[in-house]
């Protein structure tokens, strides 16, 4: 790193406003890596691409600073807004500005600043393929910082499971006079008991929930079956047994028959983790007072505290209720005031700071 290479002497908004307006849906990072990649050079730091497409820029290893470089699928075209008066706030509007192209602003920015470590990871909106191929190719970091919206003021600490599934039933095909129930009849009576199994929500981490994701359903290729089938999600906080909750769906699919798909845990930090702490007061410090935030979603952080045996907290950027809207924004200003608490939580981390 080069001594010119401070935040000042980075044009964060530029940055920013490059990588929302480079596409990169999942499945298809690749220029938005190449942009990385060179923008990492231009910076005095190597940085490469792993055989998943990742985007690792290896230094310091006191922290791991994280964050994914897909997005949902659906451009929407990046745009900078300011009101009339020049002290207004900039906004920034475009597909991941929120999740999570402002955090990889600030993570790439603050790697650089700081000479820690980095990686962009791929696929973190479908199957966190990247997220695996990390803890699985590197040394584990002393800490890691994962970037996702949480505010310049949240730190977030847990995030739900998922477990994905699909539901099939198959019945012989009758007459349509008969009151014979047909598969698209189990189908829908097993999913309504699900849905009403879970509809109580006490607060988003710490219930169950369940997604439908699509449903299919009709005759059979040799017109002798009806056959419906209906892929689906759970979201599971960490007080529920996976085991068990699986144990209970299958005993109430008589008709039909569950296939389990991807698991990936709940995971939640304690709140006196080092970077937990680190960020805090990285958070005061700058004048502000932070939020512990536990999240319904789920993350690449629950594969990183896994796979890897060191603390794990997620910060960044943004107002998550903003992912995936058509109106996706955020302020520039929130990517710079967040990029200021990590270089400071790193310097907590290092000991450089009392």
């Amino acid at each position: 790193m080069s001594a010119t290479d401070t935040t000042s002497s980075i044009d964060v908004g530029e940055l920013a406003y490059e990588l929302v307006s480079i596409p990169s849906p999942s499945g298809s990072e690749d220029a938005i890596a190449e942009y990385l990649i060179a923008w990492f050079a231009d910076h005095g730091r190597e940085a490469w691409v792993d055989d998943v497409g990742n985007v690792r820029a290896p230094a310091d290893e006191v922290a791991l600073l994280t964050t994914h470089l897909d997005t949902v699928s659906g451009h929407l075209q990046a745009r900078l807004t300011q009101g009339d008066d020049a002290s207004s706030a900039k906004w920034l509007y475009g597909r991941g500005s929120v999740d999570a192209k402002g955090a990889l602003a600030a993570m790439a920015t603050a790697a650089v600043t700081t000479g820690v470590s980095f990686a962009g990871v791929v696929r973190e909106e479908t199957d966190s393929a990247g997220a695996y191929h990390l803890i699985n190719d590197r040394q584990q970091p002393e800490h890691v910082i994962n970037g996702e919206p949480s505010g310049v003021t949240g730190i977030i600490l847990g995030y739900r499971g998922i477990q994905q599934g699909t539901y099939a039933v198959s019945t012989p095909r009758v007459h349509p006079s008969r009151p014979d129930a047909n598969a698209i009849d189990h189908l829908t009576n097993w999913w309504t008991a699900t849905a009403d199994r879970f509809s109580a929500v006490a607060s988003p981490f710490a219930s169950v929930t369940v997604t439908p994701h699509s449903v299919d359903g009709g005759l059979d290729m040799a017109e002798t079956a009806v056959e419906a089938s209906l892929a689906f999600e759970l979201r599971v906080p960490p007080s529920v047994s996976i085991g068990r909750l699986r144990a209970t769906l299958e005993g109430e699919a008589a008709n039909g028959s569950i296939e389990w798909g991807q698991y990936i845990p709940p995971h939640r930090t304690d709140p006196n983790a080092r970077p937990a702490t680190a960020l805090r007061w990285a958070i005061r410090d700058i004048g502000l007072e932070p939020r512990h935030l536990l999240k319904g979603g789920t993350s690449d952080a629950n594969v990183y505290a896994e796979g890897w045996d060191c603390p794990v907290v997620t910060y960044g950027p943004g107002d998550a209720s903003l992912d995936h809207r058509v109106d996706e924004r955020i302020e520039l200003g929130a990517i710079e005031h967040s990029i200021e608490v990590i270089e400071q939580a790193v310097a907590h981390l290092r000991g450089e700071s009392s």
